[in-house]
């Protein structure tokens, strides 16, 4: 089956252009674009300007940017704060605020400067990496995860599943052989690296199923 345009983004590994700060992880938006333009070569997205034509909406609590990506005939919406160093929501004055040192155990009073055209644009294009993940492209690290989950489709079986496998085999009183024999004509594959993740868990599935009736 023909993987989705969605499953294809997903799944794409991006670890190697994250960049983490301030326990945020952000993607390069360059390499993004690029690589979602080689699944949807015709999409567009768009920098939603406020009444003034300026890319940022700004009130007392802050500054917001927000995107709209379309492709493949969907259309994500997508919105993120203006933020300074610290996470700190940026506004049109500088501001202070307390926080706690652990290093020195005190309290430290630091100053968010105000909102300016470097932040702005900072935050426009991470906005934009976000909202591509709304179409798959680097999602997981938006939920915590370090990789995308891995297609078993594709992925090789491993060592630890096999020894499973054939662990099961003994408990049916069939022979290593005998049932090496039956996986390599069932998926018409002469070798065990051919057999994928997905192939050996069905099988595991179903040996654990024959051991539960027989008990």
């Amino acid at each position: 089956m023909e993987k989705s345009n969605f499953e294809k983004l997903y799944q794409k590994d991006v670890s190697e252009k994250v960049q983490k700060k301030e326990g945020l992880s952000y993607l390069s938006w360059s390499w993004a674009w690029a690589e979602f333009l080689k699944v949807y070569p015709e999409a567009q997205y768009e920098i939603i300007k406020n009444d003034f034509h300026l890319p940022y909406f700004l009130d007392s609590s802050g500054a917001m940017v927000y995107t709209k990506v379309t492709a493949g005939g969907i259309t994500h919406e997508m919105w993120l704060p203006v933020l300074d160093h610290a996470n700190k929501p940026m506004k049109k004055e500088p501001y202070k605020y307390t926080v706690y040192n652990k290093k020195k155990g005190q309290f430290e009073e630091r100053t968010c400067k105000a909102i300016d055209s470097f932040a702005i644009n900072k935050a426009v294009m991470r906005c934009l990496v976000k909202n591509l993940a709304m179409f798959g492209l680097g999602l997981y690290i938006y939920t915590g995860e370090d990789l995308p989950e891995k297609d078993e489709s594709e992925t090789p079986a491993n060592k630890q599943q096999l020894e499973r496998l054939f662990e099961l085999t003994e408990k049916q009183e069939i022979s290593a052989e005998d049932m090496k024999q039956k996986i390599f004509e069932k998926f018409a594959v002469n070798s065990s690296k051919q057999l994928t993740s997905g192939q050996i868990t069905d099988l595991i599935n179903e040996l654990e199923g024959k051991n539960e009736t027989d008990q």
